[in-house]
């Protein structure tokens, strides 16, 4: 099925403290993510990189907690600009930028999910479990703390009110294998459908994805997707700030993305977390774009021939 692809550029910083994310936009762009998406029959439109807003004080109990106000400003923007992309029956591309652009790439999906009366659903596919508040989080860094605001969790007073929180059975953690005493105790309590590498070593990659599928095709779910650079192994995608290593293989990844193009249900789309300035020789950006095209119909045996 051909898609009307938006590519939306998230140059944000603002979630973590090492620079190198906001150049993440533009290496999507040299790498050849629009090109390699037309090339399977897809319509493709940039729609440039979100300004942020003007911004407004905001303050956070937590003293660690840093950037609070730029954060606010880029959720707001983004959740705007993924609705607007939506609800024009596109399909949005987020280029991030840290993974605290998912806090309005989501926020934005739900929008637009609620206006059309169907249920969304979040595959998370990431070292981390980003189920921190900004009143848990010791390192301050908000790219920990979308799934948190996703599901509804208390403790975002400064930020706006999640559209319509998505129910913890509908998140699905997928490949997490990094997880502090705070998120352990969170994810203890909660229904979220979690699975580690454990889970994935134990089962294989397929089964446990092929039933959180499933069930989106049974509710006749929505689908957003949000890919973190440290769901791969570092091996293979260096360019990240936040390496753990056990990730996935390149096969395994791509087997991921095959079955998300196959199950059709996939709806919006983060890419997070490629830090340009760590990547080697482009490697990084390149199997993310690779992925992606898995993702929007590429088969196995269509790889082409790499020069390195």
């Amino acid at each position: 099925m051909t898609k009307s692809c938006i590519l939306i550029g998230a140059p944000i910083d603002s979630g973590q403290k090492r620079a190198g994310c906001l150049m993440g936009p533009d290496a999507y762009r040299v790498a050849g993510l629009g090109p390699s998406i037309t090339d399977l029959g897809h319509q493709v439109a940039d729609w440039g990189d979100v300004i942020l807003p003007p911004l407004e004080a905001a303050s956070c109990p937590n003293p660690a907690v840093h950037s609070l106000s730029e954060t606010i400003g880029w959720t707001q923007a983004l959740a705007k600009r993924t609705a607007e992309a939506l609800d024009h029956g596109h399909f949005p591309i987020l280029l991030g930028g840290d993974h605290s652009l998912a806090l309005g790439s989501v926020a934005g999906a739900a929008a637009h999910a609620m206006r059309i009366g169907r249920p969304l659903f979040v595959l998370w596919l990431d070292a981390h479990s980003d189920i921190h508040t900004p009143l848990t989080t010791q390192s301050g860094n908000l790219h920990g703390t979308p799934v948190a605001y996703i599901a509804g969790h208390q403790g975002f007073e400064a930020f706006p009110p999640f559209p319509d929180p998505v129910p913890e059975d509908r998140i699905c953690l997928y490949g997490i294998r990094s997880v502090d005493q705070a998120e352990h105790a969170a994810l203890l309590k909660t229904d979220m459908m979690i699975c580690d590498m454990r889970v994935l070593d134990e089962r294989g990659i397929i089964a446990p994805l092929r039933e959180f599928l499933e069930r989106v095709h049974a509710d006749n779910g929505l689908l957003h997707v949000s890919l973190d650079v440290d769901f791969l192994d570092p091996s293979i995608a260096p360019a990240v700030g936040t390496t753990v290593p056990g990730g996935t293989t390149f096969r395994e990844a791509h087997l991921v993305m095959e079955l998300l193009h196959e199950s059709g249900l996939v709806s919006s789309l983060d890419l997070v977390e490629l830090n340009p300035f760590l990547d080697e020789r482009g490697k990084t950006a390149k199997l993310m774009v690779e992925l992606v095209g898995s993702l929007m119909g590429r088969k196995v045996f269509d790889r082409p021939t790499r020069s390195f």
